[in-house]
Parts: structure tokens; sequence; C-alpha cells
């Protein structure tokens, strides 16, 4: 008899297992296989919100197909307390898996309404815009001059939601006044700002941040992103550089970086201005002598006089030699690495070509010939931006 029972309890527990071992299986497979969504959704996870409250929105909107799934799977992942405050796009047929990586992983919102505060080398301005979820591409709204144009009804329509993801794009080749100076025009950030950062210090790109953020920390955190970039770039350097330091490289990098926006050129302005101070010739950049000037605080606005050429100022390379004291904006990760990983060329010289790039040349009589062409097309521009005669 106790031989049959302990038979039959055997059977029972094998049984369980196996059902346990089958309801696993179709859980995980719940979890990862395609979800219910047939259209694109934009899903806000507010400020606070638990697991359950947004397991549940997901289920109601057809996210998902079981909350309780998608909470198991969120705790077996031992991701259930990192929810990101934001918006997420959540494409069609998206998984529970994918859900739950959109709205655990990066905090980075990616659908609802965008102000993009961009602070650039002329000007600083504002663009609302929106996600249009059937291209998957944000929609331009509105655009207005920061601290020049009235608000418009766009953005005061808006500027008060808890959705509203808001973003700040640094130029590349902005200084560091510039940045302060345009910051200090976002409404939606707080804080003063004492000191301006050291020239160059600061990493050009985007940083999201909440309205009512801190402009020092926010700062802080793009010293800190400059830092790791140049740090990185100065390990992995070439032999046999013309400067010592990183500080230094990061000289001729905002140099590079005021001399080209064309990204394929950054190499070769730079082998430039390497070549130059291994034979100790000046390096003659206009942009240096326009920082003397300006000491980085605006732009200059119109032509450099023979004058101010001719004028010592601790920028002005063509009286000085060698680098001058400090960088002269904030170059770009890919100038800094052009600067200590420069082309390898014999070019000692280089001038405008007349389609926004420049043409290089190994002596000062090929250097003559480009810019003899090079004022021809000034010329001929010049003519055709004339009114015609009546």
């Amino acid at each position: 008899m106790w031989r049959s029972v302990a038979s039959n309890a055997l059977t029972f527990f094998v049984v369980v297992l196996i059902a346990l071992a089958a309801l696993v299986a179709w859980g995980r497979n719940e979890f990862v296989k395609p979800g219910p969504l047939a259209e694109p959704i934009c899903l806000q996870v507010e400020a606070g919100a638990s697991l359950s409250a947004v397991s549940r929105n997901l289920e109601e909107r057809g996210a998902i197909s079981d909350a309780r799934i998608f909470r198991i799977g969120a705790e077996y992942a031992e991701r259930s307390d990192d929810l990101k405050f934001g918006s997420y796009m959540l494409p069609s047929g998206s998984s529970m898996s994918e859900v739950l990586n959109a709205i655990t992983a990066s905090g980075k919102s990616t659908c609802g309404m965008q102000l993009n505060f961009r602070v650039g080398i002329a000007k600083s301005d504002v663009i609302i815009s929106e996600r249009d979820l059937t291209t998957d591409s944000f929609v331009e709204k509105a655009r207005f001059d920061a601290g020049v144009d009235p608000l418009p009804p766009e953005y005061l329509e808006v500027a008060d939601d808890p959705a509203l993801v808001f973003q700040i794009t640094i130029a590349e080749g902005v200084t560091s006044w510039q940045i302060v100076d345009a910051l200090k025009k976002a409404d939606f950030l707080t804080g003063e700002v004492e000191t301006v950062p050291a020239e160059g210090t600061l990493a050009p790109g985007s940083y999201e941040v909440k309205r009512g953020a801190e402009r020092g920390p926010l700062l802080t955190e793009m010293a800190s992103k400059q830092a790791a970039i140049l740090a990185e770039a100065w390990e992995n350097r070439a032999e046999g550089l013309p400067y010592d330091t990183p500080e230094e490289a990061l000289i001729m990098a905002s140099i590079v970086e005021k001399e080209t926006g064309i990204a394929e050129e950054r190499g070769q302005v730079a082998s430039v201005f390497v070549n130059r101070l291994q034979q100790q010739m000046r390096l003659q950049t206009d942009p240096t002598v326009i920082y003397g000037i300006t000491k980085g605080e605006g732009v200059l606005g119109r032509g450099l006089r023979q004058s101010e050429l001719r004028r010592e100022t601790p920028w002005n390379t063509y009286v000085i030699d060698g680098l001058p004291p400090t960088p002269i904006a904030n170059p770009g990760a890919d100038a800094i690495r052009a600067a200590v990983n420069p082309d390898q060329t014999e070019y000692l010289f280089f001038v405008a070509d007349g389609t926004g790039g420049h043409v290089f040349a190994k002596t000062l009589d090929e250097h003559n010939e480009n810019v003899a062409k090079w004022r021809a097309i000034e010329a001929e521009q010049a003519a055709e931006e004339e009114p015609a005669e009546n």
C-alpha cells in the first residue's frame, strides 16, 4: 500500500514538474515573441511611475498580451526597478522583451513633442517638433531665435507639458562664452553660471535635460565628456607630434575645427599645421587672429583688416611662433582625433576652392596659383551678387 502511495506521489510530482516547465517555456515564449501591436504607439512613462501601472497601461493599449507575464519577465531580468521617465515609441509587433528594453535602457525619449535648443556659432535657435509614428521621423512645428523672437504659440502650448522632451545641441566650434550666453537664454533651465568654463573644455553634441535642470551641472557634464574624449584620443596619438601635452593637442584641434567644416578634410588640415610646426613655420591661420580680437565673445561679422593681421596678440599666429596659449573654440571629437592622428602629407598650405572645401599645396608657388584661382572665383561670385542695372 505505502509503495503504491509513494509511486503515485512520485508520479504526481513528475507531472507537476513537467507542467511547471511547460508553463515557464510558454511564459518565456510569450515574453519574446512578436506582440499584438498593429500600429506604433507613443508610450509616456511618468516620473515615479510603477511597473505595475505601466504594465496595466501597456495591456490596455494593446501593446502586450498579459501584464502579469510582463512584470514577471521584468523581475526575472532584474529590471523591474529600472523604469526611465520619458516618452518612447513602440513599433508595431514589439515583443514584451523589446518593450521592456525601450522603457528601461537609456532613458532617451524617442517620441512625443521635442524641444531642441540649438547653440550655433552665429545664433541660437529653438525647434519644436513632434515625432510622426507613421514615418518614424520628427516633423517641425515651430522655429524661433532664442532670446530674440517672441515665444510662438506652438511653444506656449507645450511648454508646461510634462511629456515635452528638452534637448540641447551644441555645434562644433562654438566658444565657451557662446555656450554660457546661450544657456542663459534657455528659460527651461535654472541656476547661475559664475565662471565661463575654460575654452575648448566643453564637448559639442546633444544633451537631453529635464525642465528645471541646472546650468552648472550641465556644463560639468559637457566638461567631463570632453575630458574623456581628449584622454582617449591622446592615449592613441601618433608618434612624433610637435606638441607634448593633451592641452596643446586640444589647442590644435580647435584650430582645425575652425578652419574646416568638411569632415574628410580635418586630417589634411591638421597635417598642414603639424608640418608647419615641425619646420618652425608660423601657423598663420585667420581664426586665431579673430579670437584675439573677440576673445570668443560672439562673431567678428566682417573680414580681417591688414592692421589686425599685423597686430600682436597672444593668439595672432601671423606674428607669434608656435601654438596660441589657449584653444579658440570647443572642438568636436573628430577634430580632436585629427589633431593627434593627422594625415601623413607634405602639405604646407591650403586655400578655399569655391565649393566649401579647400585645395592643398606643398610649395608656395603651387599655393599662389591656388590663391589666384580663388581670387578669380571670389570676383565672379561678387559680380553675380551685384544687382542688375536697369
